[in-house]
């Protein structure tokens, strides 16, 4: 390559605008923790890696019989709510238990739940973590002694960029239709 074609590539590359995945994360967003979750393929990466459209945050555990169930199908009730056009919506449950919840219990819950890997994503941070992940969340919780957690059920609308910008506890086939609304929104 000649020294002026050379040139005129590098002031172009100079000159392309940062991509959105570039730019810094605002100060409000929850990927600022810097926390790596391991998901149901296994595949381990930064939190921050989700960031680049809207999505559908909750916080549950694999072995729980209760109300976790209701968080996934609040999460699929919330998907049929949306057209075609807004399907780009991704949803990620956080375990709670991730001593118990490695990959291939995460897994488990994905197919049996029939869960769409194109959306949906199950994981878990390091145990260490994941009280941090529930502080930024706004969800509370604590084990029991029989293996057990109490907690918040909550879902939790992130922007592109880790802002959140609505919360419902309203669990189950039949969502809170402002928050319905909202998830909308920030699809648009």
């Amino acid at each position: 390559m000649n020294l002026l074609r050379a040139f005129a590539l590098a002031a172009l590359m100079v000159a392309l605008p940062a991509t959105a995945a570039d730019a810094p994360l605002p100060r409000d967003s929850v990927y600022q923790l810097p926390v790596q979750l391991t998901d149901h393929a296994g595949t381990t990466r930064p939190w921050s890696a989700l960031r680049g459209q809207p999505r559908l945050v909750g916080m549950f555990y694999t072995s729980c019989q209760y109300i976790c169930p209701l968080i996934v199908d609040s999460g699929k009730a919330i998907e049929r709510q949306l057209s075609a056009g807004q399907a780009r919506l991704g949803i990620v449950l956080i375990s709670m238990d991730p001593a118990r919840d490695d990959p291939a219990a995460l897994k488990k819950v994905v197919d049996q739940r029939k869960l769409d890997t194109a959306r949906w994503t199950l994981a878990s941070p390091p145990a260490d973590e994941v009280r941090s992940v529930a502080g930024v969340l706004g969800i509370r919780y604590r084990a029991l002694a029989d293996g057990e957690f109490n907690h918040t059920s909550a879902l939790v609308l992130l922007d592109a960029d880790g802002r959140i910008l609505a919360r419902t506890e309203q669990m189950g086939s039949k969502p809170d239709p402002e928050f319905v609304a909202a998830v909308k929104q920030a699809l648009r």
